[in-house]
C-alpha cells in the first residue's frame, strides 16, 4: 500500500544505472541486455508509442523494421547470429488490422533480411495506444566462441559508423510534427525535407549489415565484447567500462560525425558532439578487438573507425581532446 510519509528515493537523484543495481543487489541474479546459455544468446526490449516512437510522422513499415534491428543489434553485438523472434503486440481501438498488417510487413522484412527462422507473433488489447515486446535468440559456433577472450587494457575501440544523424532527424521530425498533423492537403504548406534526407533516412531507416560477424571469422578477429548502441555513445561507453572494469580513453577526433549532423546541429543551435554522445537510436556497433589484431582490423574494416582503447580503471571513462584533456564522459540517466 502506498504510503505517503515513507521517504521517497526520486530516480533523478541516483539514476537508472544505480536503481537497477540496487534492485538486483544481493538477490543472486545479474541484470543484463542479453543472456548466454552456452552457445545461445537472448535478448529483450519494449517499445512504447509516445516513448519510443512517434505515429504521427512514423510510418508502421518502418516501425516493424526498425522494431526488429532494436533487439537483434544485441545478438549481433554478443557475437551471434540471430535465429528465432517472438514479439508481442498492444493494440488498442483505434488500430485496425490494416494498420497491423503494415507493421507486419516492416517485421517480415527485417527478419528475412536476418535469416530469422522461426517467427512469433501475439496480438492483446491495450488501452493506451501500441507497445511492442520482443525478445529474440541467436546461436553461434561453439570453435568461434571458444576463440573469444576477455577484455584486457589497450583493448581497441571500434565504432560501426557515424554517429549523431538520427538523433538530429528525429528533431528535424519533431520541429516539423505540426505539419504532420496539420488538416490542409495544400501540398504547397506541407515542409520541403529533402535535404534532410540523410538525416531521416538515419533515424527512420536504420540498417544492420547481416554479414558482420562473418567478416570477423573471416579475417579471424574475435571481439573481447561488443554492444549495440541506441542510448548513445556516451552511455554505451559507461556500460563497456562497467562490464569490463577497465577505463575507456576516447578521442574527440576519432568520433566519425557526418557533415549532414554538423549542419543540422548548427541550424538547430545544438552541439554536434554533445548530440552525437547523448544522442539516441544510433543503431551502430562498438567492438573492442585486441590490439594485436590492429593492423589486419585498420586493413580489413575500413567503414569502422578506432575511436580509443580500455585503460587501467582508475582512469575512469574519458573524452580526449585534441589538447590532451581528458574529460568524464557523463551519459543520461547514469549515475
Amino acid at each position: 500500500m502506498y504510503d505517503k510519509n515513507k521517504k521517497r528515493t526520486e530516480f533523478s537523484e541516483i539514476g537508472k544505472i544505480e536503481a537497477i543495481s540496487r534492485l538486483f543487489k544481493e538477490t543472486g541474479y545479474n541484470n543484463g541486455d542479453v543472456s548466454i546459455f552456452g552457445d545461445s544468446i537472448s535478448s529483450h526490449t519494449v517499445l512504447l508509442e509516445g516513448v519510443d516512437f512517434d505515429l504521427v510522422y512514423t510510418p508502421l513499415t518502418h516501425l516493424g523494421y526498425k522494431s526488429v534491428l532494436s533487439v537483434i543489434g544485441n545478438i549481433y553485438a554478443g557475437f551471434h547470429k540471430p535465429k528465432r523472434l517472438s514479439i508481442i503486440l498492444g493494440i488498442s481501438s483505434r488500430f485496425s488490422y490494416e494498420d497491423i498488417a503494415a507493421f507486419w510487413e516492416g517485421v517480415l522484412a527485417a527478419a528475412k533480411e536476418h535469416h530469422i527462422s522461426e517467427l512469433h507473433l501475439e496480438l492483446n488489447p491495450s488501452m493506451t495506444g501500441l507497445s511492442i515486446s520482443l525478445c529474440a535468440t541467436g546461436e553461434q559456433k561453439k570453435k568461434i566462441l571458444s576463440k573469444r577472450q576477455s577484455a584486457k587494457n589497450m583493448d581497441l575501440i571500434c565504432l560501426s559508423g557515424n554517429i549523431g544523424a538520427a538523433y538530429m532527424g528525429m528533431h528535424v521530425l519533431d520541429r516539423e510534427k505540426v505539419s504532420f498533423v496539420s488538416p490542409s492537403n495544400d501540398e504547397e504548406k506541407q515542409p520541403d525535407l529533402s535535404k534532410y534526407k540523410y538525416l531521416l533516412a538515419s533515424y527512420l531507416s536504420p540498417e544492420i549489415n547481416p554479414a558482420i560477424l562473418d567478416r570477423f571469422v573471416e579475417f579471424d578477429i574475435t571481439p573481447s565484447s561488443g554492444y549495440f548502441i541506441t542510448k548513445g555513445l556516451a552511455y554505451t561507453i559507461k556500460k563497456l567500462t562497467k562490464d569490463t572494469s577497465f577505463g575507456a580513453k576516447i578521442y574527440l577526433d576519432k568520433i566519425p560525425i557526418s557533415s549532414h549532423t554538423f549542419e543540422m546541429a548548427e541550424e538547430l543551435n545544438i552541439d554536434a558532439i554533445t548530440a552525437a554522445l547523448n544522442g539516441g537510436d544510433d543503431y551502430k556497433f562498438i567492438f573492442t578487438i585486441p590490439i594485436e589484431k590492429h593492423e589486419t582490423f585498420r586493413k580489413e574494416f575500413q567503414d569502422f573507425d578506432i575511436i580509443g582503447h580500455l585503460c587501467k580503471p582508475e582512469t575512469g571513462s574519458v573524452l580526449v581532446t585534441p589538447e590532451g584533456a581528458e574529460l568524464e564522459i557523463k551519459a543520461q540517466g547514469w549515475k
